[in-house]
C-alpha cells in the first residue's frame, strides 16, 4: 500500500488522498503497516484505507516536532508565523469545494448545507488566529527605582492534540490556530472515522511553506496512538476534545508527567423558552440547536424547557418546523439538510435512546426510528413530557434526538437547566432584556445564547463547567491556554 490513493468522490469528482501518517512533513507508513477502514456512512462502502499509528510511529512524530522546535521554529518571527497561517487559510480557501466534498464523503454532512460551512469556518479561524499571532506580548507588572519585571509569554513547546470525529476540519483548526500562532509545535492526532479531509490539508500546510515537523498529523486509534501521545514524556501539553468518558482517561494518563491540559468535552444543554419570546424565532433556533450536524454536537440544545402557557403549541409548531427543515436523503444533493449518524456504531448507540425513552414513557412527536435503506440514518427525532430523571434527559445522546418539557415560572426553569452535570452551553428565549441577563447569569454553563442557538465565533471563547471539560478555546482565552507566562524580575537597585 502506498501513501496516496486515488479517490473517486460520489459526485464524481476524482483526486489523489493522502493515507499515510504525516510527520516532518512527509507521508509515510506506519512501523506496523496496519490500515483502518474509512467508510461512507451515507453508503455503508470503503471510500479508501490509510495508515494507523502505534507507539512507535507517535514518539516518531513527537521527535520531529521536539527537534524543529528546538532548531528552526525558534527562529521564526512572530510575522513569519502569522504568514504562513494567512496563507494556509488562502489554500483551505482555495480547495473549498473538494475539501467539502470528502468532509461529506467521510462524515455524512450534506455538502452544501453542512460540510462547506464547516470549511467556511476553517478559514474563517485560521485567519483570525493568524492575526492573533504577532501579537503575543506581555505584561509589566512592576516598575520602580529598584527592580523592573515583566512577563513574557512563551509557548509551552510540543502540543498533542486530539480531535473527534462530528467536526474533523473545525476542530483541527481549533486546536492548530491558537497553537502555531502562541509558537507551539503540533502532534494532532485523527479520529479514526473521520481522517480524510484533514489528511489533505496537510498537503496544503506542506504547499503553505510550514518547516518540516511543526504540524504532525497522525491517525490512529485513541486506545493506542492517543494513549501513546498522552503518556509520552515529551510532549508537554494535551489539547483534547471528545466525549467525557474519554476526557476523564485523558486526565488520568496525562496526571503521570503533569501535562498541562485541556478538555472540551461533553454537554446537554438546555433551552428555556419563556412565554414573551418571538414565537416563531424560538421554533427556528430550537429546530437548528439540536437537528444541525445531525445531533452529532456537543452543544447542541438538546433540552428544551417551554412556559407551559405556549408549551402545547410550541411542541406542534417544532414537530412542523422539523418536518419542514429536515430533508433526509443523498448528502451530495445540494437540497438535503439531514444526512446520517457517522457510523453504525453510532447509529445504533442513539437508536438504543430511542429506545429507552420510549420505555421510560417520554411521549414521540416526531421519528423514533432508523431511517429503511442504505446508510446510517436516524430520523430527526422529538421526545415531548420528559422527566428530568428519565435516561434520554440525563444522558448526552449526539443524535437527532431532542427532549421538551414544560415550566412554570423562572426559578423552576433555571433550577432544571442547571440539573445536569454537564455546563457546555444553554439558551434563553425571552422578550424580556431583564429576564434574558437574569437567565443567563443564573446558568452554569461555559457559553449562553440569548435568542438564539448554536451561534459561534473564533472571536467568542468556548469552554465549559462541571463534567463538560478544563479550560477555554477560542478568542482571546484560546490564544491563552497555549502560552506559559514566565515572569522576569532584574534588580536595578537593590543591594544585600
Amino acid at each position: 500500500m502506498t501513501t496516496s490513493s486515488t479517490v473517486k468522490l460520489p459526485n464524481g469528482v476524482e483526486y489523489i488522498q493522502p493515507t499515510g501518517l504525516f510527520i516532518n512533513n512527509e507521508f509515510v507508513q506506519s512501523t506496523k503497516g496496519e490500515t483502518i477502514k474509512v467508510i461512507n456512512p451515507a453508503t455503508e462502502e470503503e471510500i479508501v484505507q490509510v495508515y494507523a499509528a502505534d507507539a512507535t510511529d507517535v514518539d516518531l512524530a513527537v521527535k520531529a516536532a521536539r527537534k524543529v522546535f528546538t532548531t528552526v521554529w525558534k527562529n521564526y518571527s512572530v510575522d513569519d508565523i502569522s504568514r504562513l497561517l494567512y496563507k494556509l487559510a488562502d489554500l483551505v480557501e482555495r480547495d473549498a469545494e473538494l475539501l467539502s466534498a470528502i468532509e461529506a464523503a467521510d462524515s455524512g454532512k450534506p455538502r452544501a448545507q453542512n460540510a462547506l460551512g464547516d470549511v467556511q469556518s476553517t478559514v474563517h479561524l485560521f485567519r483570525y488566529f493568524a492575526g492573533w499571532a504577532d501579537k503575543r506580548s506581555g505584561t509589566v507588572c512592576e516598575n520602580d527605582p529598584e527592580k523592573f519585571a515583566y512577563v513574557v509569554h512563551e509557548p509551552h513547546g510540543v502540543c498533542g492534540q486530539i480531535i473527534p470525529w462530528n467536526y474533523p476540519l473545525g476542530m483541527a483548526s481549533w486546536k492548530i490556530g491558537p497553537a502555531i500562532a502562541a509558537g507551539n509545535v503540533i502532534v494532532l492526532k485523527l479520529a479514526e472515522n473521520t481522517p480524510l479531509s484533514v489528511l489533505y490539508v496537510a498537503k496544503l500546510i506542506v504547499e503553505a511553506g510550514f518547516p518540516p515537523g511543526v504540524i504532525n498529523i497522525i491517525n490512529g486509534y485513541g486506545s493506542v496512538a492517543g494513549s501513546a501521545l498522552c503518556t509520552h514524556p515529551d510532549v508537554d501539553k494535551i489539547a483534547f476534545t471528545g466525549s467525557t468518558v474519554t476526557g476523564s482517561l485523558v486526565m488520568k494518563m496525562c496526571a503521570e508527567t503533569l501535562k498541562n491540559l485541556t478538555l472540551e468535552c461533553g454537554g446537554k444543554s438546555p433551552l428555556l423558552v419563556f412565554e414573551d419570546c418571538d414565537f416563531q424565532e424560538a421554533v427556528k433556533w430550537a429546530h437548528n440547536g439540536i437537528m444541525s450536524n445531525m445531533g452529532q454536537n456537543c452543544s447542541a440544545t438538546s433540552r428544551i424547557y417551554v412556559q407551559e402557557s405556549i408549551y402545547d403549541k410550541f411542541v406542534e409548531a417544532l414537530k412542523e418546523q422539523t418536518i419542514k427543515e429536515s430533508k433526509v436523503g443523498d448528502v451530495f444533493d445540494d437540497t438535503v439538510t439531514h444526512g446520517p449518524q457517522v457510523s453504525a456504531v453510532q447509529q445504533q448507540r442513539v437508536l438504543s435512546y430511542i429506545e429507552k425513552g420510549k420505555e421510560e414513557g417520554a411521549r414521540v412527536v416526531l421519528g423514533g426510528h432508523a431511517v429503511s435503506g442504505k446508510g446510517f440514518y436516524v430520523e430527526p427525532t422529538i421526545f415531548a413530557d420528559v422527566e428530568d430523571n428519565m435516561t434520554i434527559v440525563r444522558e448526552e445522546i449526539f443524535g437527532p434526538v431532542v427532549c421538551v418539557g414544560k415550566f412554570k415560572t423562572e426559578e423552576e426553569a433555571i433550577a432544571r437547566a442547571n440539573d445536569t452535570t454537564y455546563g457546555l452551553a444553554a439558551g434563553v428565549f425571552s422578550g424580556s432584556i431583564a429576564r434574558s441577563l437574569r437567565v443567563a447569569r443564573a446558568f452554569r454553563a461555559g457559553t449562553v445564547w440569548v435568542n438564539s442557538a448554536n451561534l459561534e465565533s473564533p472571536k467568542v471563547p468556548f469552554g465549559g463547567f462541571g463534567m463538560s471539560g478544563i479550560g477555554t478555546e477560542l478568542g482571546e482565552y484560546g490564544l491563552d491556554i497555549y502560552s506559559v507566562k514566565k515572569a522576569i524580575t532584574v534588580n536595578i537597585g537593590i543591594k544585600l
